[in-house]
């Protein structure tokens, strides 16, 4: 009897779902890695050899235990081999954290695409749609939002690397800790992208936010970045709370944290009107903060002005792509039967998004506050996917903000050579001449620029196609149709920036101003290039693959 009731109360170890976490997993111990072998300083060979050890005999353990040979192998190899690049660079450890991270980031990609391939296979053995792995106490998804949105967002971390690496170089603000922040943000971009859970969807947001107001703020000696990382540090305090506070609405709702739950219970009948609106309410505010939509873009122009210009870029593309994955998952997904509640809201608030975001750019001067009211406007056309409420916008949402990540990232990334050389912030009289004289690296910049203004040809146009006729096939003629005129205002400080590289005549004081190159930067700025312009000729592959992953989903 006593044996019974103590086996009844004994708490039982629950099953950790290692394969569906894998990812996260992956990136964090990457992210740890770096951290502990920049803090080792001098004795990194010693804590490498340590660690190898270490995971030696915990992957011989985990042989034993289950008899299984590829995973403890591979854990094996990825000691070894962690052991070998700190032997190597130890003398030059900031080479030894970016190879490690680009590493942890390459290897979190296989991860995914490893996830990809089984999920989409138990879905052709079904014969149906798959419905989406629920793991963690139903707090994670495995699905296809997510596991599209993990490949954007690790894509933009990887880019990122060889791009900050002369530029923190060249500020002198090349310090140890960079990595690390940036793959703990993508850690909680990830987990941002799968949250299942409204409680899972805070920290996620606050794991990825506090790693970007560090690195908002990491230029020390730069009162403008100092000034954006205390902006970004309070709004998103004050967003933060705000959709704490609907995340408690919710819950008063559905007695539950959990999406579906909270879904399914807000469009009960019986479901309290007045309750169910202030929550939708406090949660669109929260994530509109996260996504930059207007009027609560406030912070955006002066934190993307004031942190260095690879964060920027990485913040545009990473944070966007993972803030619109949590909209899809809560209002294409579990809120779909609210829609005659929030698609008025959201329409107005693309709108509004659209056309201010594009006038406001107009009017600026300084290259990075463009880019940033630029970015506030990409985020409503990815709105129009949203309101459209149909599988054919889920698709185009994820697919426009993989390509606004490749080409936002690749704008900044060129504006980040420039700043190396003018030892500047860049204003488009900055730019008068640079074309004439390094016809490359501005020739990309303006390839960059057409895609964001949605030119054909491009990856932009076919990211704006796909969510403008998701809205058509939604009924959303006019919101489509403010996007277009959006599209032609936006489309004017654009060609004025190409005007001035290629038309005007280079500043005296600029034409013995050299360009710094590196070998990391060439082929981050190659790549993007080369994914604009194949995504723009050749976007059916990917278009597929976004269209795959709505299946993934559930999401009809």
């Amino acid at each position: 009897m006593i044996q019974a009731t103590l086996a009844q109360v004994a708490p039982q170890i629950p099953e950790i779902p290692w394969g569906a976490l894998s990812p996260e997993l992956v990136l964090f111990g990457a992210g740890i890695i770096v951290l502990l072998l920049e803090t080792a300083g001098e004795t990194r060979v010693r804590v490498g050899s340590l660690g190898f050890v270490l995971t030696v005999a915990a992957a011989a353990t985990w042989f034993v235990l289950t008899e299984q040979i590829v995973g403890p192998s591979l854990l094996a190899v990825a000691a070894l081999v962690v052991l070998g690049l700190t032997v190597l660079f130890r003398l030059r450890p900031r080479v030894l954290s970016a190879v490690l991270s680009a590493l942890g980031l390459t290897a979190t990609l296989g991860v995914i695409a490893w996830q990809w391939i089984v999920t989409s296979a138990e879905g052709r053995l079904l014969g149906s749609e798959l419905q989406p792995e629920q793991v963690l106490a139903d707090t994670i998804a495995v699905d296809g939002i997510a596991l599209f949105t993990r490949i954007t967002v690790c894509l933009a971390a990887l880019i990122a690397i060889p791009l900050g690496y002369q530029y923190l170089e060249d500020r002198r603000m090349h310090r140890g800790e960079y990595y690390p922040l940036l793959i703990f943000a993508a850690v909680g971009m990830n987990l941002l992208a799968s949250a299942q859970d409204l409680i899972m969807v805070f920290i996620s947001i606050e794991i990825l936010s506090l790693a970007l107001y560090i690195m908002t703020g990491f230029a020390k000696r730069d009162l403008r970045s100092q000034e954006g990382a205390f902006k970004y540090f309070l709004l998103g305090a004050f967003s933060s709370a705000i959709l704490l506070y609907g995340i408690a609405l919710a819950y008063g709702v559905a007695g539950s944290t959990n999406v579906a739950a909270v879904g399914a219970a807000m469009s009960a009948a019986d479901a309290p009107t007045g309750l169910t609106l202030a929550a939708l309410a406090f949660l669109i505010v929260g994530l509109a903060f996260k996504t930059a939509l207007v009027p609560f873009h406030m912070w955006t122009p002066d934190v993307y002005q004031g942190a260095p210009t690879p964060v920027t870029g990485f913040m545009a593309a990473a944070t966007k792509a993972a803030a619109f994955a949590a909209f899809l998952r809560l209002f294409s997904g579990a809120f779909a039967g609210l829609e005659w509640s929030w698609v008025p809201v959201l329409w107005t608030l693309a709108a509004l998004t659209m056309i201010v975001g594009a006038v406001l750019a107009v009017v600026q001067d300084d290259v990075k506050r463009m880019l940033a009211y630029s970015a506030v406007a990409h985020a409503g056309y990815a709105l129009i996917g949203i309101v459209a409420v149909n599988r054919d916008g889920v698709s185009g949402v994820l697919f426009y903000l993989l390509a606004y990540a490749i080409m936002s990232l690749g704008a900044f990334g060129v504006l980040a050579m420039l700043e190396q050389r003018q030892r500047k912030a860049i204003s488009i009289a900055d730019l008068r001449g640079f074309g004439k004289r390094y016809p490359v690296p501005a020739g990309m910049l303006a390839l960059f620029l057409l895609s964001l203004a949605g030119i054909p040809g491009t990856a932009g146009f076919m990211g704006k196609l796909a969510v403008f006729r998701a809205g058509v096939a939604g009924g959303q003629w006019t919101l489509v149709v403010i996007g277009v005129v959006s599209s032609v205002i936006a489309a004017y400080f654009y060609v004025r920036v190409i005007r001035a590289m290629f038309m005007e005549d280079e500043p005296e004081e600029l034409a013995e101003l050299p360009l710094q190159t590196t070998l990391g930067t060439t082929t981050a700025l190659t790549a993007t290039s080369a994914a604009v312009v194949v995504l723009g000729i050749l976007p059916t592959v990917l278009v597929d693959v976004a269209g795959q992953a709505t299946l993934i989903a559930g999401i009809g």
